[in-house]
């Protein structure tokens, strides 16, 4: 019975600190880059690529942080942002907001605005901080405020065979449609 009892007490435990570590933000550590000849640099155990210059002023609809995912590696926040009338909160009050998995979700009961610009002025972005200042402005943002962001839109290929590509259109959407952004500059817009 005291076996049993400590088991449930231990998993119980287990259980409160995987919560709290779930609840805490991402972290602000990023592994030191190396550029290559042929304009790609590593990052740890990645080469990433540049595919195309990136810059957008949006607003936050809904971030998560990951920790556990392949991802997370280098990208440990997704961002939800609209911009044009997805960044209008009147339009936004109609819409509900969610992020899981590395997707981005919407959902109205009515339209206020007609469907495909939700689909081309709102995106879920993997964000890959190149600055411990990225990385710190990123861990504090929050749904509903205004940012700056510009870098450039990348691939990532690991030494184990993972491979993460950039979206580099904003008509499309469903699977392989977000960006996977490595971010220069990041702030807040007043």
């Amino acid at each position: 019975m005291l076996i049993r009892r400590l088991i449930l007490i231990t998993a119980s435990l287990l259980g409160l600190w995987l919560f709290w570590v779930m609840l805490q933000p991402a972290p602000s550590r990023l592994p030191p880059s190396t550029p290559l000849a042929n304009g790609s640099w590593r990052v740890t155990e990645h080469q990433i690529t540049a595919l195309q210059v990136f810059h957008l002023q949006a607003r936050v609809l809904a971030r998560e942080d990951y920790r556990f995912d392949r991802g997370a590696q280098l990208s440990p926040t997704d961002l939800a942002l609209g911009w044009g009338p997805m960044a209008d909160p009147e339009v936004l009050r109609h819409i509900s907001i969610s992020q899981r998995n590395r997707w981005y979700f919407w959902h109205a009961e009515q339209l206020p605005i007609e469907r495909r610009q939700i689909e081309t002025h709102s995106a879920n972005m993997h964000l890959i901080p190149a600055t411990p200042e990225v990385a710190n402005t990123l861990a504090q943002l929050e749904a509903g405020q205004q940012i700056s962001l510009s870098g450039l839109l990348v691939r990532v290929e690991g030494d184990d065979g993972y491979r993460w590509v950039s979206s580099l259109s904003r008509e499309d959407s469903g699977d392989g449609a977000c960006e996977l952004i490595w971010v220069e500059r990041l702030s807040l817009i007043p």
